[in-house]
């Protein structure tokens, strides 16, 4: 029922929540949305970068993503101004050696505080909207973000470093095209975005010579939002029918917003047509005909994934999957079903990372064998990622054990055997017998800062 839960934000939707008898967080989810998603055409039309400054573009997106966290949250959105703020402040007054490190304990550690009070503190099902959703978008674009300055300074052994001003800083995090359900991105991408940059080094690849800063009309995204749109209603008529498919609702819901405002463009296709799949956040296709576990995690949650190959894969120097996954747990909550569902990752992961490399090479000598091949993983992918994220769902331990002991726990028993069976070298050990780059980088810098180094150029 629509009254089995309160509102932390407004209640001016209360009587369509009646109406259509959906709690009302819900209803000013969706409503917000919508109208994200009108406002980003007219914020593409008529706050485009030849129009105005990019001041004004700050501003505006930035005022309506804080009215749009007010309008769903009510004074929790304030902890979205906190976690920005602190770690702002750590970028502005720490060494660039370790600001990245401190950003990054300091984000993740305020998210954990907020997702703990919540979930054990507070009455966990006192509100339907999640408030640390936004949350754990702005703690990877800040973490990001102090990655990027961090690399991009130790990487050029630059003596100083460009920081974002406070109004640049806040727009990444908080305008309104991402700040309800983003999803994350780079900010030299964003800011390229609003200061009107973003189209010309896809021209510049596209066509192969340079084109002026507003002389080629820009590729409209009409037809990839239109699509975007129809594949939310039809996962939102999906849900009302069988209360399935709300993260496809989301993601695209969320995608289409951004490319209404102009934001996501990635070159051309090879018939010309435009690709706005920059941001793109979720690929069903290849997660439904995904034939391996990393193929279907690479296409759910992208973006996501990609912040966590950034901040932890690439950079942890012992066992970085399990580093990953136990990150990703962490992110996502403080119930207990994430961790069982990630632990569960891990072990899936290393048993289909050593099948693919002791079993895949016998199968691609004719066409027949290599599908016959494609099908038992598609299969074998499904049925594991179904047995995976049960606690997921479930969220407490005891319904998750519950579900594994129903199954005598065979998929992790057939993981560990194989993983056994099959032991395999991953990339990541032949990587680390050589210093990464970022590492590498980080120590000729720090210990010869003045040998070798371009002090003139700048930082991102």
């Amino acid at each position: 029922m629509a009254t089995s839960t309160s509102c932390t934000g407004s209640t001016l939707l209360q009587p369509i929540s009646k109406i259509i008898d959906l709690p009302l967080d819900q209803v000013n989810f969706v409503v917000c949305q919508l109208f994200a998603l009108v406002t980003a055409f007219w914020f593409r039309l008529y706050l485009h970068p030849s129009k105005t400054s990019p001041f004004i573009r700050h501003v505006v997106a930035t005022l309506l993503g804080f009215y749009l966290a007010l309008f769903c949250f009510g004074w929790y959105a304030l902890h979205f101004l906190v976690q920005s703020g602190l770690a702002y402040g750590i970028m502005i007054f720490t060494g660039v050696e370790h600001m990245h490190k401190y950003c990054f304990v300091v984000t993740l550690g305020y998210l954990c505080f907020c997702q703990v009070t919540r979930a054990y503190v507070f009455d966990y099902g006192m509100y339907s909207a999640d408030f640390t959703g936004p949350m754990m978008v702005i703690t990877q674009k800040i973490t990001s973000l102090a990655f990027e300055i961090h690399d991009v300074v130790l990487s050029l052994c630059l003596l100083y470093r460009k920081m974002p001003s406070l109004l640049e800083y806040l727009s990444y995090n908080c305008n309104f095209m991402g700040i309800l359900a983003g999803p994350t991105c780079s900010y030299n991408d964003y800011i390229a975005f609003i200061e009107g940059r973003w189209y010309e080094p896809k021209h510049l690849e596209s066509n192969g010579k340079e084109n002026g800063r507003f002389k080629q009309s820009d590729p409209s995204p009409k037809r990839d939002v239109i699509q975007k749109v129809c594949t939310c209603a039809l996962s939102l008529m999906v849900y009302l029918v069988i209360c399935f498919f709300t993260r496809f609702f989301h993601s695209f819901t969320a995608d289409a917003i951004n490319n209404a405002a102009g934001f996501g463009f990635n070159g051309y296709n090879a018939d010309g047509t435009p690709k706005w799949d920059r941001i793109s956040n979720l690929r069903i296709l290849n997660i439904e005909f995904a034939t391996s576990f990393k193929m279907f995690l690479d296409n759910w949650n992208i973006q996501t994934a990609l912040w966590l190959k950034r901040v932890c894969y690439e950079r942890c120097p012992y066992n970085p999957t399990a580093a990953t996954f136990l990150l990703s747990a962490i992110w996502h909550g403080a119930d207990p079903g994430y961790y069982l569902t990630f632990i569960t990752g891990i072990v899936v992961t290393m048993a289909a990372r050593a099948v693919r490399h002791n079993v895949r090479q016998h199968f691609l000598g004719s066409a027949t064998l290599k599908l016959i091949y494609d099908v038992i993983t598609w299969f074998s992918t499904q049925m594991a990622i179904c047995y995976t994220v049960v606690p997921f769902v479930l969220l407490a331990v005891g319904p998750s054990l519950k579900f594994y002991s129903s199954w005598y726990c065979c998929i992790h028993l057939i993981c560990v055997l194989l993983v056994l069976v099959l032991p395999v070298k991953s990339r990541r050990t032949k990587q680390q017998e050589q210093p990464s780059s970022v590492q590498a980088n980080e120590q000729n810098c720090l210990s010869s800062p003045h040998n070798n180094c371009n002090q003139k150029q700048k930082a991102t």
